[in-house]
């Protein structure tokens, strides 16, 4: 991953520069007119565009600024797969929860879009000129998932019961994917900095939350292939859309919220989404 940073740090910054020179050669941007491209640590590829001019006469006007800010993990999604993948690959086993659950693979995917309003207290005074207090109002979505495997079973058949109705696993191994889903929305409020380079060229810097209009939501999904119910004095399997099934269904929804009710209870009292920003920007 730190190799994958430092190259596009270094992409990102000849881009920048030489987008930059063209354009200031030929008059083509106005000045204050801002982008940037960077990483975030909860939504993955970070860019923006924006304006804000310190060169303004005006107390306000040059203390003011806004952006449209968007990110996702999809550009990086096959290098966050990787990185995954090759975690899991360090342990042979994957990562064990309990005796008897680990954890054999595992997904993440993020984005965001907001639109912000920056205030810069000390205008276009050096160093502290770029200091900046922000809000806005952001839209995303993150989920979280993990494949959990259960294979010290016994070997032959596991009987047991779910609101006392009888089933047996036929097999010694038993699969199940939980997630956490958060789809939010809400205010932004946060801080942040430019650190000069050289010319228009800049560090950027970003950090605050989004009070989000609701918690992440838990999820748990568990396949019933090779699953039998005792129904009439005999075992049935349980397949496609019979009877069984749809009674198999209502029975683990109602367990899997009696699993899950704690952990959300939890969750939902964090509604909160924060947001980490760090890259390279050219202001005009």
């Amino acid at each position: 991953m730190s190799m994958f940073l430092k190259t596009s740090a270094v992409c990102i910054a000849t881009a920048m520069c030489a987008s930059s020179a063209s354009a200031a050669l030929f008059g083509l941007m106005p000045d204050g007119v801002q982008m940037g491209l960077g990483f975030s640590g909860t939504s993955g590829l970070n860019g923006f565009v924006g304006y804000a001019n310190k060169n303004f006469e005006s107390f306000w006007w040059k203390r003011l600024g806004f952006r449209i800010d968007f990110a996702s993990t999809s550009p990086v999604q096959s290098k966050i797969n990787s990185e995954i993948r090759e975690m899991m690959n360090d342990k042979a086993e994957g990562i064990e929860i309990t005796d008897d659950l680990r954890i054999t693979n595992g997904t993440v995917s993020a984005k965001h879009f907001g639109a912000i309003v920056d205030f810069y207290p000390f205008g276009d005074t050096w160093f502290l000129g770029g200091w900046r207090i922000s809000g806005g109002y952001f839209n995303g979505k993150m989920h979280l998932g993990a494949e959990v495997q259960s294979d010290r079973l016994p070997s032959g058949d596991y009987e047991f019961e779910l609101n006392d109705i009888k089933y047996k696993y036929a097999g010694g191994e038993m699969h199940a994917t939980s997630k956490a889903d958060w789809n939010y929305r809400g205010p932004y409020v946060g801080t942040g900095f430019d650190i000069g380079l050289l010319w228009g060229l800049k560090i950027y810097v970003d950090a605050g939350v989004v009070f989000a209009n609701k918690s992440a939501q838990l999820g748990l999904d568990v396949p019933t292939n090779g699953l039998y119910q005792w129904y009439n004095g005999a075992w049935e399997q349980v397949a496609g859309d019979d009877p069984l099934q749809q009674q198999l269904q209502a029975t683990l929804e109602d367990a899997k919220r009696e699993i899950l009710r704690d952990g959300q209870k939890e969750l939902d009292k964090y509604k909160f989404y924060p947001l980490v920003k760090v890259g390279l920007m050219y202001r005009f």
